[in-house]
C-alpha cells in the first residue's frame, strides 16, 4: 500500500456542512474519499489538456428509424476507428438507441470523434465522459 500523508484543510463551517451532507448522499464513507475523488478529477481534467493519451466514453441516444443515420455514424466511426477500443448497442424502445463507444488516444482526436458524433443530425444526445487510462493517476 502507499504511503499515507495526513495534512490538515481549512474551510468555512457552511461551506463544509455542505460538503458533508454532499458526500453523505453520494455514500463516501468518509472525507478523504471524497478529496481523493475530487483530486484525480482534476488530475484528469489536467490530463485530458496535456495532450497525453487518455480513455473515455462516448455516449448516444438516437433514433435509428432516421433516414441514413446508421450509416452516418457507421462512417464516422470506421474512419476514427484506431480511437475506438469497443462500442456496445442498446435498443431503448422500438425507436430509440443507445449506444457507448469506448475510446484510447489523443484527447483532441477524440473530442473531434465525439463532437462529430454528437452533431450528426438525428442524434438526440451525446455526451463525452473523460475518463483516463490510470498510468498518471494515484
Amino acid at each position: 500500500m502507499k504511503k499515507l500523508v495526513r495534512f490538515g484543510v481549512s474551510l468555512e463551517k457552511d461551506l463544509l456542512g455542505k460538503f458533508d451532507k454532499l458526500i453523505k448522499s453520494e455514500n463516501y464513507p468518509n472525507r478523504s474519499e471524497a478529496f481523493r475523488d475530487i483530486i484525480r478529477e482534476k488530475l484528469i481534467k489536467t490530463e485530458w489538456k496535456s495532450g497525453k493519451n487518455v480513455a473515455g466514453a462516448i455516449t448516444l441516444v438516437y433514433d435509428h428509424h432516421k433516414r441514413d443515420l446508421l450509416n452516418v455514424l457507421t462512417d464516422i466511426q470506421h474512419d476514427h476507428h484506431a480511437l475506438i477500443i469497443s462500442g456496445q448497442h442498446i435498443h431503448l424502445d422500438h425507436n430509440n438507441c443507445l449506444e457507448i463507444i469506448i475510446v484510447k488516444g489523443s484527447p483532441n482526436e477524440i473530442t473531434g470523434l465525439a463532437n462529430r458524433l454528437k452533431s450528426a443530425k438525428g442524434v438526440k444526445f451525446g455526451q463525452l465522459s473523460m475518463a483516463t487510462t490510470g498510468s498518471g493517476i494515484a
